[in-house]
């Protein structure tokens, strides 16, 4: 057997599966591997669309998973394992990668997708050796992959519902499990099947050999110590080299959480090893992607603007044909939109045809209850042309992005003023709710929203509090052209418009004042003006609600929902404020209990409440 002489080399090693998999604990176990078991905490969150391939997504991925374990023992021990052992399956089709469903009518979509075609199952393995000298890590990393070809055959409804509703489909990349209920929907299998299941154990054996047998030169010395790594010979001796032969812990052996995040490790290739390369760096991929990243912007931004949404919604699957006569485009430059768009996760390509995916459907169609088709248009128009002359707006200190409505009266065209309200309108919608019940607002009866625009948030708060009266205070030409954006809704004797000027007119009295900052935050000097305004037309008791995009450090830290970097510098380029710079502010400006929480995925909201003078 290929793994036999493998074992004898790593019979005193320590060596360490970097996933909590039991599919692949079980395929290492019955080739009678002996290890343990860290699960890696590397984020996934690689961008698929700057990798040239799904395979090199899976090897990377599958990298910095055993990277991540290999840096977190040394720091913990203060001696890496002798190995780690990182593995991402994925299955693709189409070029679209697709991994574990969130959801059961995400199963679904990935199901129906694979329904009577062939996918291919991806599986990216990196075989991290460590060696420790002088307290630091050094890695050699080996990678590869292997593809399985997988043809599904055409799966009913009655079949496909039966199959999500048992729940296996949940864990599993693509959605099914080809080694228990999943196999009942395989026509046939071309490659490894052990590599559908999770681990190609035959490259691997493979690999393994071709490492631990590399060649080498009669006369040559063997090496018996490493310097930084150690050659594939020297591997042998690792553990007298370094002191001692590392413990092998129990297969379900795992870290403790905490403490502080190791240092990353030095990473060196094959070829490094046998002296044909000097040592490489890793690729940027993060680097990269976002390098790269505004070619998916513009294409998800001028989808939109050529309304190739629209014109699938409720129609789809259409050819590259059809959707270039509605959109009055050639037929090779509709299909190389279209197929981007599908590689991007908006569109779904099956048989030739094209349909919305539900994010489209939910949020890119221009009628949609949740549309930001308007913010599409908003950053396509002023916002792409101004950041195209960034850097003469650094150079001469100028905005980012052009002057916001709130701070600019009277200097913008009907259209252009549309077009912002548009933007404002469309996002305002999405976080109305998450707004409106960060905090209970019941004591309240009065509001008066500065710069409220269309009024989206008003109409969400007197849903929510039916005692609540809310003013929309706003530039006369905003109030002029903001009923335009209720029509079809109900419209509410609750909601009232005043038109005014933020910066000089009195405020409307209020019991709540509210301040929304998601597309127009503006300096700081700017905000602590208006916020001193508001404070002294607050009477005692009175409350000021604070709305603005998380910032990017706290969403990490607590786990939410990944956002483009765009979102966080749409105001005037400056990145939004955290809670405690908001605290610190309205404590200074004579706001006690003030109080701060997440809303949602993108916001936090900040209520303090007026003092006695």
């Amino acid at each position: 057997m290929l793994l036999c002489p493998v074992i004898r080399k790593l019979q005193h090693k320590r060596v360490v599966l970097a996933s909590s998999s039991p599919r692949r604990q079980e395929i290492l176990s019955n080739a009678g591997l002996r290890f343990e078991v860290v699960p890696s905490r590397f984020k996934e969150k690689l961008h698929k669309a700057s990798f040239a391939t799904p395979q090199a997504y899976a090897v990377e991925t599958a990298k910095q998973k055993a990277l991540e374990v290999a840096g977190r023992l040394h720091q913990k021990d203060l001696r890496a394992p002798d190995v780690v052992i990182g593995a991402d399956t994925i299955v693709a089709v189409g070029g679209l990668i697709l991994e574990k469903p969130v959801d059961k009518q995400d199963a679904y979509r990935m199901l129906s997708r694979l329904s009577g075609t062939e996918h291919s199952v991806f599986t990216g393995v990196a075989v991290v050796h460590c060696c420790t000298k002088d307290g630091q890590l050094d890695t050699w990393v080996s990678e590869f992959y292997e593809e399985t070809t997988v043809k599904f055959s055409e799966l009913s409804e009655e079949l496909l519902w039966e199959y999500i509703d048992s729940g296996e489909p949940m864990d599993k990349a693509g959605g099914y499990g080809i080694q228990a209920l999943g196999g009942m929907l395989v026509e046939y299998v071309r490659g490894d099947f052990l590599n559908v299941v999770g681990f190609p154990l035959n490259r691997f054996c493979k690999e393994l050999a071709r490492l631990y047998h590399a060649p080498w030169a009669p006369g040559a010395p063997r090496r018996t110590h490493c310097d930084s790594i150690p050659a594939f010979d020297a591997f042998e001796d690792l553990s007298d080299a370094e002191g001692g032969v590392s413990n092998q812990a129990p297969a379900s052996g795992g870290l403790e959480a905490g403490g502080a995040q190791p240092r990353a490790p030095r990473t060196r290739d094959a070829a490094d090893l046998n002296g044909v390369r000097a040592s490489q760096p890793p690729l940027p991929a993060g680097l990269l992607g976002l390098m790269d990243g505004f070619k998916a912007s513009k294409v998800l931004l001028t989808a939109c603007k050529l309304n190739v949404f629209d014109v699938l919604k409720d129609r789809g699957p259409l050819t590259a044909a059809d959707v270039a006569r509605e959109i009055d485009a050639s037929v090779d430059g509709a299909e190389r939109l279209l197929d981007v768009c599908a590689a991007l996760g908006l569109l779904q390509k099956a048989g030739g045809g094209y349909s919305n995916m539900e994010t489209a459907s939910l949020h890119l169609v221009s009628d949609a209850e949740q549309s930001l088709h308007g913010l599409a248009a908003y950053l396509d128009g002023p916002v792409w042309g101004a950041f195209t002359h960034l850097g003469r707006a650094v150079r001469e200190g100028a905005a980012w992005i052009p002057e916001p409505l709130p701070q600019a009266p009277h200097k913008q065209s009907t259209e252009a003023t549309l077009q912002f309200m548009r933007a404002s309108h469309g996002l305002s919608k999405l976080t109305a709710h998450h707004v409106a019940t960060a905090f209970d607002l019941s004591p309240f009866t009065s509001a008066c929203h500065l710069g409220g625009c269309t009024g989206a948030l008003a109409h969400k708060l007197v849903q929510e509090y039916p005692r609540l009266q809310v003013t929309v205070f706003d530039l006369p030409e905003v109030i002029e052209l903001a009923g335009g954006f209720q029509a079809g809704a109900r419209p509410s004797e609750r909601v009232h418009f005043v038109p005014g000027d933020l910066s000089s007119d009195c405020l409307p009295p209020a019991d709540l004042y509210v301040l929304c900052s998601l597309v127009h935050g503006g300096p700081d000097d700017r905000l602590h003006g208006l916020l001193s305004r508001v404070s002294r037309s607050c009477r005692a008791g009175a409350g000021l609600l604070l709305a603005e995009l998380a910032p990017a450090e706290e969403e990490e830290a607590g786990g939410a929902a990944r956002r483009s970097p765009g979102l966080r510098i749409l105001g005037a380029g400056r990145p939004p404020r955290g809670p405690g710079q908001y605290r610190r502010l309205l404590q200074g400006l004579g706001f006690q209990d003030v109080q701060a929480a997440r809303a949602g995925d993108l916001l936090h909201v900040v209520l303090g409440t007026r003092a006695p003078p």
